[in-house]
């Protein structure tokens, strides 16, 4: 009987249970022994296993987070770490293990496959930077809170005729303050991939002003250069010239949490269940995603090796409609 192990990586996603259900669900009927490891790589590395029946998935798909866990483990990165979660899969005579995670996890994926492991890994990230897919499974859930949280700022800051500051998420990747900030109708979007100084923001603003509009609402990617705290601190240095204030909201870590959304729920149900079908074609070390209307599959090594990037199209979008 093939042996199957599943872990989630990295940061939680809205839809990660999803996945785990689809995974599990999938497997079973196909006659394979389903295993979940626990806290990701470190469960991994310390042989942190459970077996995993179409049961002990239910009333998972409507969950935020992963109910296995997940963690950030140093020790992985080492040749020994990874020796150590290799002899794991061994012993317990494994045969492929999933990974659900993003850039992070899908580079251990990678680590393992080179040391001979069969390796599928499901894209999930909410950055969406996840190179070989257009859409990674948490993303849209993850806009969509950020949007909530804009839509109730913006009345406040039309009450007051103030500015507002978000800060979203996204260390290496503008694509959640890009979308959030279209969406939102934001009057400026700071992300990581584009530099903006903050007297360039400063002219934004004022120019807005002249056209009319009474507040405003900047979104700003916790990466940039300058991010929200910096921002602010420029506009306060800088009042008597600038002659405008910038209230701060950083969202934080909110953006992962909460049920995941329709969407998630099938993309992730999707990509879980693409990856099954993969072992049961004999693939193995490679990411499954979704471009276009469809599922993809992409070597592991080009999903490691190459940079998604930020639409700059998008960018022009947003600071058309900012007008």
């Amino acid at each position: 009987m093939t042996r199957v192990a599943v872990l989630t990586s990295g940061g939680d996603a809205p839809g990660m249970n999803a996945a785990v259900r689809a995974v599990v669900r999938t497997g079973a009927a196909r006659g394979m022994q389903m295993f979940g490891v626990k806290h990701g790589f470190a469960g991994l590395i310390t042989g942190d296993f459970i077996p995993l029946g179409v049961r002990d998935v239910g009333g998972i798909i409507h969950q935020g987070g992963t109910f296995l866990g997940t963690s950030r483990c140093d020790a992985f990165k080492t040749a020994d770490g990874q020796n150590a979660a290799l002899a794991r899969l061994r012993n317990l005579e494994i045969s492929y293990l999933i990974v659900i995670g993003g850039n992070g996890s899908q580079t251990g994926s990678y680590a393992l496959a080179s040391r001979g492991a069969r390796v599928i890994g499901v894209a999930s990230t909410i950055d969406n930077d996840l190179f070989g897919t257009d859409i990674s499974i948490g993303t849209t859930t993850a806009v969509d809170t950020a949007l909530d949280a804009i839509d109730r700022l913006r009345v406040t800051a039309a009450s007051h005729e103030r500015a507002f500051l978000v800060e979203v998420m996204g260390r290496h990747s503008g694509y959640l303050a890009l979308t959030a900030a279209v969406a939102g109708g934001a009057e400026a979007v700071i992300v990581p991939e584009f530099e903006t100084n903050p007297q360039m923001l400063v002219d934004q603003l004022l120019a807005s002003y002249e056209r009319g509009k009474k507040h405003a609402i900047v979104v700003v990617a916790e990466g940039a250069k300058y991010d929200a705290e910096a921002l602010v601190r420029y506009f306060e240095q800088h009042q008597p010239r600038v002659g405008l204030q910038l209230r701060m909201t950083r969202l934080g870590h909110v953006q992962r949490g909460g049920a995941p959304g329709a969407f998630d729920r099938i993309l992730a149900s999707r990509l879980g269940t693409a990856a099954i079908e993969q072992i049961g074609n004999g693939q193995c070390n490679c990411l499954i995603g979704w471009r276009g209307s469809r599922i993809e599959v992409t070597p592991l090594n080009e999903v490691v090796e190459r940079i998604k990037p930020l639409d700059p199209l998008l960018l022009d979008l947003a600071n058309v409609l900012a007008t």
